[in-house]
Parts: C-alpha cells; sequence; structure tokens
C-alpha cells in the first residue's frame, strides 16, 4: 500500500455514494480531524474520485485543508462500487460492548469537552449512557421515592437508515 499525500483540488467526491453525511456527522468528523488529524487515508480510484472517505475529504475541505493523505486502489467499476458499499456497511454492521466501552470513556478526561467530542460523543450522550448503565439512583418500589420515577433517563436511539432520533422509553 503506497500512502501518497496529494492537494485536496485533485480529488472528486463519488457523485454515486449512497452514504449520507449530515451535520451532526460531519461535525463529528471535523472535530476528530481537528483533534487527532488525519490518522488514517482515503482511497481513490486512479481518476482521482474517492471509494471511501467522502465524509473524511468534505471535512478536510470545511477545515480549509489543502492537503490529505490517500491511498489510490486499482479497483473499478462493480468492484469499486462493491468496495465503496462494503466500507461503510461492515462499520454500520458493528455493536458496542457497551461495558468496555464506559471503561474506555472514563479513562477520558471528561472535563475536556473537546476530547469527548473528537471521540464522537456529546456530555449529554455521556450522561444518558451513564444513567441507562447505572439505572435509577432510588429504589422503585420506595413510597418517598414514588415522585421520582419521571428522573429515569431518557433512552435515545438512532435509527441506522434515516439517523432520526427517538426516546426509546416512547416507542
Amino acid at each position: 500500500m503506497n500512502i501518497e499525500e496529494i492537494p485536496i483540488a485533485e480529488l472528486d467526491l463519488d457523485p454515486a455514494n449512497v452514504r449520507q453525511h449530515d451535520e451532526k456527522n460531519l461535525a463529528a468528523i471535523k472535530s476528530s480531524l481537528k483533534r487527532f488529524g488525519q490518522q488514517k487515508p482515503i482511497v481513490v480510484d486512479p481518476k482521482g474520485i474517492v471509494i471511501a472517505g467522502n465524509g473524511t475529504l468534505t471535512a478536510a475541505r470545511a477545515l480549509g485543508w489543502d492537503r490529505i493523505r490517500i491511498v489510490r486502489t486499482q479497483l473499478e467499476g462493480s468492484e469499486a462500487t462493491a468496495y465503496a458499499i462494503a466500507d461503510n456497511r461492515t462499520a454500520e454492521l458493528a455493536t458496542w460492548d457497551d461495558d468496555a466501552l464506559m471503561q474506555q470513556l472514563s479513562a477520558l478526561d471528561l472535563e475536556d469537552s473537546a476530547l469527548v467530542e473528537a471521540a464522537g460523543f456529546s456530555a449529554a450522550q455521556l450522561e444518558d449512557m451513564v444513567n441507562a448503565l447505572l439505572g435509577p439512583d432510588f429504589e422503585p418500589d420506595s413510597e418517598s421515592n414514588q415522585s421520582r420515577l419521571d428522573e429515569l433517563a431518557p433512552k435515545i436511539v438512532e435509527c441506522p437508515h434515516c439517523k432520526k432520533e427517538f426516546d426509546a422509553r416512547e416507542a
């Protein structure tokens, strides 16, 4: 694999890219790029069209970068298309190990909001995750605490298809 650093102006987004990058997603990518730099190259075809990394290229352009690291693939046609889909789909099929994630996140300096954001989470999301894992801090059958049942943390879930967020308690 030969990694090159080239002018961004030489690259084009894939006009047939099936993955959508909304503002929330692009903000997360930009935050990561600002904090950590580009830690992996994007994949481009021989003509300079991005096969994998359209979101990274879009975020880098928004940050004003003029150069980016790439890997050129020789895949073309259906092979390139299938790889582009697989690159997105395989990440989508993964699941979080909530306990391991909480251990990793707890090792971060949570007071450094930029670091937490660069990891792809908001402070509110972290609080919700902790509350979901720890559960309520009262006994549900305790008569003195019955008025606090509304304090159960919302369970925000994002649809993997449309990216709409909703509270699973209300579903």
